[in-house]
């Protein structure tokens, strides 16, 4: 059976569940039980090792003898089908990444200006001056904004900068069609957070500009050498693979903002710069979209365009390269953490002679005695090392204290690693050195410091983040790549390294349990692995050879409705059942315009407020059925869609609802951009009369509902402030008869604007200085 959420609105005396059957299959249902619930009975006496209820489903009761021979086997029998079931799942988990070539097509050309955002270090290499060329070439205006060479901020100016560039491209009339960020080629260390490079703390900066910009300006962020596409190519700078990890959660957070990834080659031709123009002008203004989507994480090589998938990589039972075991010196960073012990237990489980578990607090660290006592038992020797591992000094004296002992390194398991979790905006230097010390430098200081040749594996822990972004785990994301990178790049060189990106482990690591961590990811599609089967994934990846795999139980449906919520993904197209959730529900492009007609015409023939009625009608209809209940009027019209219980998923099902019923191509955010059924019709009306619902004015009732919505939120100061700012401006524009389009009122527009996304110590701030307080 399945389990099925509680509804999130009150309980109405109507049927919610859907109608399933709890009883036996139906090959069960005539005849008694069938050899379906013999075999299931049987595997599950089997995996129990219960040799009395496995006696009794094979008739051997008095059979003293047999039962007794059944009883020498069974833990044999048991102990194979629980690896048998824990290969499946592991093998069921497994995906990788993959390049595509993307067929070639004429390069259309360029609109508008483009910023071409450059860092002061190498603004004069000719790289910049090439790509700059290139835009101008093919029809663009553009502008070179180099930063300053001084890293030791975050650069709050940049927002500024940006906008004065946009008002110089409009006053030319040329707006702006893109921002080209080439700031990830700046690899140096940041001036005050060593530990990270000036280039992701410029691209943390210049996509916050960006998100103040108005919607429809993409920004597109340029690497070289940060991926391999495959074959014999493996990134050559993997710290330029950062601002691919931040690029992923980016999209997610700020879609309206976003264009895409870009990586050239080393030395890139004219052809090459060509196809750079190409994927560009994806989403430059005015430009037709691709019949099949935007691109936006795409390699730029001399043999073509290669885009990015991820793909199913099941071994399928292939025999492995190797059968590794653990001998000698294992090195496990985060020893003494929820996944290091994990770890820790398996490798002495697997015959590891020597255990050396790091982290800052060593044997202080909370349960290091009980861990020790508890692998020693198990055979290893074990050593708690207070070691932190983003101190290059540090691991150095590690590593020469283990030689003095005679004990050589022979793997590395890099579990060390710290979260932060912020949306970008709140992310600058500060949260990204704080995640990178230690998962990225302490990686970096292994690799240079160990030598290769004595390595038997080399493992990287990373995160499912790095690889299609996770909103809320920006700088989280870009050292997880990273290491990605680092990984696919050790291997090429000969270096035993794998990188495993994993999904949620059930029982450790940031979303571990069951409560209000992992809920969010189960609902989302996103199942937590149990320990023991990611365990056999992991010798699996060291054993098939693999540079890096990505671990995760999908439920595909589910997480790919909410994954395109807001844009297409074609990350996703070639896995099964990730059905993207941009399409909507239509038929073809001709049924839709037949549907907007017929409905179009239907409207004509009613008045204004008919019109709205029966559009009001037709969304709770489909309210109602998306939800459950048997009838429209349970849908209350101006109650909030999250009050009545839409997540992520039923929104888009209402959206795709509502986009086969009119015809329209409707957004994904459509309950959230439009929160209550009566604001929902409105727009319906204004999209399918847009001449008529243009002219039309608030009528009286609905002054006298924002009348009483004032009322009732008298206390609510800040809400009560914002409100008042937006109607004393329209009161000033209508006393004054301004005209739309004169340039003054459209910059109190723009302030008004600022004003109601300004946050609550904005404002506070605001009305102090009104008042003469500050």
């Amino acid at each position: 059976t399945h389990p099925a959420d509680l509804p999130t609105y009150a309980f109405q005396r109507q049927h919610y569940w859907p109608s399933v059957s709890f009883g036996r299959p139906e090959a069960d249902a005539v005849g008694g039980a069938g050899a379906g619930a013999v075999d299931a009975a049987f595997w599950e006496a089997v995996g129990q090792a219960d040799l009395a209820g496995l006696s009794e489903t094979l008739d051997l009761a008095g059979d003293d003898a047999r039962v007794a021979a059944l009883g020498d086997v069974l833990p044999h029998l048991s102990a194979w089908h629980r690896e048998r079931g824990e290969r499946s799942a592991a093998d069921a988990w497994r995906y990788r990444v993959v390049w595509r070539p993307l067929a070639e097509a004429t390069v259309p050309a360029l609109t508008g200006t483009w910023l071409v955002v450059v860092p002061a270090e190498g603004a004069d290499e000719s790289l910049v001056g090439d790509v700059t060329a290139a835009l101008g070439a093919h029809g663009a205006t553009t502008e070179r904004l180099v930063l300053t060479d001084d890293a030791a901020t975050d650069r709050p100016e940049l927002a500024g900068v940006l906008r004065d560039a946009v008002r110089r491209a409009a006053d030319a009339e040329r707006p702006v069609g893109g921002v080209l960020s080439l700031v990830a080629l700046d690899e140096r260390p940041h001036a005050a957070h060593a530990t990270v490079p000036t280039g992701l703390v410029d691209a943390l900066a210049l996509v916050k500009a960006v998100a103040g910009l108005a919607d429809g300006v993409p920004l597109w962020s340029l690497t070289r050498g940060a991926v391999g596409v495959g074959g014999a190519e493996a990134p050559v700078r993997p710290v330029q693979a950062q601002a691919w990890g931040l690029g992923r959660v980016a999209a997610l957070e700020h879609p309206r903002h976003w264009g895409g990834l870009v990586d050239l080659p080393e030395r890139p031709d004219d052809k090459a710069l060509a196809r750079l123009v190409g994927v560009l002008a994806q989403r430059n203004p005015g430009a037709q979209p691709p019949r099949d989507g935007v691109e936006d994480q795409v390699a730029v090589r001399a043999s073509g365009v290669f885009t990015r998938r991820l793909v199913p990589a099941a071994t399928g039972g292939a025999r492995p390269a190797r059968s590794w075991r653990p001998g000698g010196t294992a090195i496990v960073t985060g020893g003494t953490g929820a996944v290091g012990r994990q770890v820790a237990r398996w490798l002495a489980r697997n015959g590891a002679d020597h255990l050396v578990l790091t982290s800052r607090a060593g044997e202080r660290a909370e349960g290091a005695a009980d861990l020790r006592a508890e692998l020693t038992a198990l055979g290893a020797r074990v050593t708690l090392a207070a070691c932190d591992v983003a101190d290059r000094d540090a691991v150095r004296a590690l590593l020469d204290g283990l030689a003095a002992d005679g004990d050589t390194v022979r793997a590395v398991l890099h579990a060390a690693g710290v979260g932060l979790l912020a949306p970008l905006s709140e992310c600058g230097a500060e949260a990204a050195a704080y995640v990178a010390g230690g998962k990225v430098h302490g990686a970096h200081h292994f690799e240079e410091l160990l030598d290769p040749a004595d390595l038997d594996a080399v493992v990287y822990f990373t995160s499912v983040a790095g690889v299609w972004g996770v909103g809320d785990h920006g700088v989280y994301a870009a050292a997880n790549a990273h290491l990605d990178a680092l990984a696919q790049r050790g291997r090429a060189r000969g270096v035993p390294a794998v990188a495993l990106s994993w999904g949620p482990w059930a029982e450790a690591g940031m979303a571990a349990g069951a409560g209000e961590a992992q809920a969010p990811l189960t609902r989302h599609g996103v199942l937590p692995l149990d320990p023991e089967p990611a365990l056999v994934a992991l010798q699996q990846a060291v054993d098939h050879g693999d540079a890096h795999v990505v671990l995760a139980d999908m439920d595909w449906e589910r997480f790919a409705t909410v994954f395109t919520l807001s844009a297409d993904r074609p990350l996703l197209r070639e896995i099964p059942g990730a059905r993207p959730a941009h399409a909507p529900a239509e038929a073809d492009a001709s049924t839709a315009a037949d549907t907007a007609a017929e409905l179009r015409a239907r409207l004509a023939e009613l008045s204004a407020t008919e019109q709205e009625q029966h559009l009001l009608d037709l969304v709770r209809d489909h309210t109602a059925g998306v939800l459950g209940h048997a009838a429209p009027q349970a849908v209350e019209a101006r109650r909030a869609f999250s009050d009545l219980g839409f997540d992520s998923l039923t929104a888009v099902e209402l959206r795709n609802r509502l986009g086969g019923a009119t015809g329209l191509r409707l957004p994904a955010t459509l309950v959230f951009d439009h929160p209550t059924p009566a604001a929902l019709a409105a727009l319906l009306r204004a999209e399918i009369l847009p001449a008529d619902a243009g002219h039309t004015l608030p009528s009286a009732a609905d002054l006298d509902r924002l009348e009483e919505a004032l009322a009732l939120r008298a206390g609510d100061d800040i809400a009560r402030t914002r409100v008042v700012m937006r109607l004393e401006s329209l009161l000033a524009k209508l006393h004054r008869g301004d005209e739309p389009g004169s340039g003054e009122p459209a910059e109190r527009d723009g302030a008004v604007a600022g004003l109601e996304s300004a946050t609550n110590d904005e404002l506070f701030d605001l009305i102090d200085r009104g008042l003469g307080l500050s």
